[in-house]
């Protein structure tokens, strides 16, 4: 609120009132303003002015200049060393395949920004040194390197075209222009050699092309890892969602009807009044170590859960926080309870929880039926009231219902919710379990008002 206060005042945070201090440099720019604001920047959370930062320079040190300049100084030097082996057979380096060499190897630097610029540039670098009648030499380096960075940056034909130009170019020279071309004297070129270039031109082309493929794959597998990340994020914060809703949706209502009881009764009863708070005490407790644990989980995804999940073995707390409200529950059980994983025994939980919950906030009747019944590989729910519904909502069509068909899908079940003939209304669910989960024998029915 002071930070608030502070900024509506016209200063900035942490300055009460009053115009912003001026740092000293802000004087000396442009103008004489102030700089810009900005969180987490030196000079007291200003940023300083883009005269003194230097945007250019910041610019310029992206360009790849370590490795343009490894690869100028091994083709400078290994040009002269291919010049005093090929004496005779070529022309010398002058000057001018010096600056050849310079300009095929500079315009590297332009690489990743302008990749069909690079290739082509040190490639026609390339074809006029080699027409010039220069030694064989590192020059090619440049032009597989430009090749390389254009294929990778995803411009293949461009990289295609820029090397098949060096070929040609070479071909010409070397077995049709040699006699018009420097050095005087010159024959022809076995054909022999021209093996050797199309097998280098072959391993720059693939090897450009493994790296290019090997990148999008890694990227897929980024974007899928991501995919996967915010999938499971979605998944967890729905599942958060469902828990925290039917937690405070149940607990809320039963608070709601026990605090209009209390106030009814405050005077003339103050014994059932007294009920009726201690009703309310208990389940804001439940309410509030259940919101704990789900808020315990969501700072510690990792961590086992501190308290047992809720199950259907917790169906008779249910019941009479049902009866604590004046809603009459009877429970019958059908089967024999095998071992149920504790998934599909909090979901089951979770829906009677629910339908009961709907019972006492949109139902009209105080009595309501749960039937659950164990049978091979799945569970079986049935919750029915006989209605009339009291308001709009019946049937609770909301956030509610919703949470009970994602619980029940993300199981592999189903569940149907209606209006009775009678005008009542009905909860079906059923929960696949996995083989030999639940027993399924009936051998009899049991029933709990």
């Amino acid at each position: 609120m002071e930070e608030q206060r502070s900024q509506a005042s016209g200063g900035p945070p942490g300055e009460r009132g009053g115009p912003p201090r001026r740092r000293p440099w802000a004087h000396g720019g442009p103008g004489g303003g102030t700089a810009p604001q900005g969180p987490g920047t030196p000079w007291g959370r200003r940023e300083p002015p883009r005269w003194l930062t230097g945007v250019r320079g910041r610019s310029a040190a992206r360009l790849p200049w370590a490795s343009t300049l490894l690869i100028g100084v091994v083709v400078m030097v290994g040009s002269s060393v291919a010049a005093h082996g090929q004496a005779g057979e070529k022309a010398p380096l002058d000057l001018f395949a010096r600056l050849l060499l310079l300009v095929s190897v500079a315009v590297l630097l332009l690489r990743h920004r302008h990749p069909v610029v690079a290739v082509f540039v040190s490639s026609a670098a390339a074809m006029v040194y080699l027409g010039a009648g220069y030694p064989y030499g590192p020059v090619f380096l440049a032009v597989a390197v430009g090749c390389f960075g254009a294929v990778v940056a995803g411009h293949r034909r461009a990289a295609w075209s820029a090397v098949a130009m060096v070929w040609l170019g070479h071909l010409l020279a070397a077995h049709w222009l040699y006699r018009r071309l420097p050095p005087s004297g010159d024959s022809a070129a076995p054909w022999g050699q021209e093996v050797a270039v199309a097998a280098w031109v072959v391993a720059i082309v693939a090897a450009a092309e493994f790296v290019r493929v090997r990148r999008e794959q890694w990227a897929a597998q980024r974007m899928e890892r991501a995919a996967a990340e915010r999938r499971r994020a979605d998944e967890e914060r729905l599942r958060m969602a469902r828990e925290l809703h039917d937690v405070l949706a149940h607990s809320i209502s039963v608070i709601n009807v026990q605090a209009g009881v209390g106030l009814a009764l405050l005077d003339s009863d103050p014994e059932q009044a007294r009920t009726a708070l201690t009703t309310i005490k208990s389940a804001s407790k439940e309410a509030l170590g259940e919101v704990r644990q789900v808020l315990d989980t969501l700072r510690t995804p990792g961590d086992a859960p501190r308290a047992p999940v809720p199950g259907l073995d917790r169906l008779p707390e249910l019941v009479e926080q049902a009866a604590s409200t004046g809603l009459t529950v009877t429970l019958r059980t059908q089967g024999t309870r095998g071992s149920v994983p504790p998934g599909a025994d909090l979901a089951a939980f979770r829906i009677v929880q629910e339908a009961l919950t709907n019972v006492v906030r949109h139902s009209g009747s105080r009595t309501a039926e749960v039937g659950i019944g164990y049978e091979p590989g799945r569970i079986r729910l049935r919750i029915d009231d006989r209605g009339p519904a009291t308001g709009t909502d019946a049937g609770g069509s909301g956030n509610g219902l919703a949470g009970m068909r994602e619980r029940a899908a993300a199981l592999g079940g189903t569940i149907e919710a209606g209006t009775r003939p009678d005008g009542g209304w009905r909860v079906r669910a059923e929960i696949p379990l996995p083989a030999g989960a639940a027993d399924g024998a009936p051998p009899h029915d049991k029933e709990t008002p």
